[in-house]
């Protein structure tokens, strides 16, 4: 039996490291050295959950090119299992800036077509062996939403919802959990997370904000506001893993944080845990270069988290 099914969301990302997230004047502008990464919601999810230890699937569709073989050698390495179909127009990217302080500003190449589907004979069989199933939000893992039985736990990532796309509503609409950035919800970020409560089945939305924390809302109950941790501060006496930590590049994180609430949860934890969980492992995400590049383990995710609580 898999601890979770992670559908959709796997691709690679080019990172240009600028001073600032800018356009400067002229037509050229000399930059660290340019990096390939295996990347993307999915894999971000697929590599934290599996790192912590739950028994771990990865589906989705890759492209017959070198991105693609990228990919497969990345997760021989990791040890994922990763099942896959192909994508005629190749593998999804994105070229990815960040600055100085680790914020980055994505542009995506979706690159599939729209009318692309994830066929239920392929996907079947792995959504029957799993307990949770995370689903991405690319276009081509929508038929997967209506064929998860019932008892069978459900989250996703609208990421930069603004609250109105239409894209993002079924996938908020069938999640039991559901992950957002509060970045385009201009500065209220309850209405939308309200409407995915009293039109979905969700039990909690969370609604990150980077290193401002972010919100929570559970149905039945009022907004709340959490900080984001300071590792140094808070962790680095007690766990010398966490003693020199510094935000190096955000790519990534929000995954992580995902992947550390599945963890608690999947222990028995409950919400207060999962945010705390989250937000440690989403803090050492931040930690080297590259998307998904410091994946915490549940060792240390544990220890910082007794820390946590001194």
């Amino acid at each position: 039996m898999l601890d979770i099914l992670v559908v959709g969301g796997v691709g690679v990302d080019t990172i240009v490291r600028v001073p600032e997230i800018a356009i400067g004047d002229g037509d050229s502008l000399g930059v660290e050295p340019i990096y390939d990464y295996v990347a993307h919601t999915g894999n971000g999810v697929a590599l934290g959950c599996l790192h912590l230890g739950l028994a771990t699937r990865f589906i989705d569709y890759i492209g017959d090119d070198e991105q693609g073989r990228l990919v497969l050698g990345h997760y021989e390495r990791h040890g994922l299992d990763f099942r896959h179909l192909i994508s005629p127009n190749g593998t999804s990217r994105s070229v990815n800036l960040v600055d100085a302080g680790g914020r980055r500003y994505s542009f995506y190449d979706y690159r599939h077509d729209a009318d692309l589907r994830m066929p239920a004979e392929f996907f079947g069989p792995h959504v029957a062996e799993a307990k949770h199933v995370h689903v991405s939000i690319p276009n081509h893992t929508r038929d997967v939403l209506t064929a998860i039985p019932e008892g069978v736990t459900v989250s996703t990532d609208l990421h930069g919802w603004d609250g109105e796309a239409e894209h993002q509503k079924a996938f908020a609409l069938r999640a039991d959990l559901v992950t957002l950035s509060a970045a385009k919800l201009g500065g209220d970020p309850e209405k939308a997370m309200r409407w995915i409560l009293d039109n979905g089945r969700a039990a909690v939305v969370i609604a990150t904000n980077g290193e401002h924390g972010g919100y929570v809302l559970e149905r039945g109950g009022s907004l709340e506001q959490y900080d984001a941790i300071d590792p140094v501060a808070q962790l680095g006496a007690a766990v010398p893993a966490w003693a020199d930590w510094s935000p190096v590049d955000s790519n990534g994180a929000g995954d992580a944080f995902v992947s550390g609430m599945l963890w608690a949860r999947a222990r028995g934890g409950d919400l207060a845990a999962a945010i705390n969980a989250g937000r440690v492992a989403g803090a050492y995400a931040c930690r080297t270069k590259g998307t998904s590049t410091a994946l915490i383990s549940a060792e240390l995710l544990a220890e910082s988290l007794a820390a946590l609580k001194r």
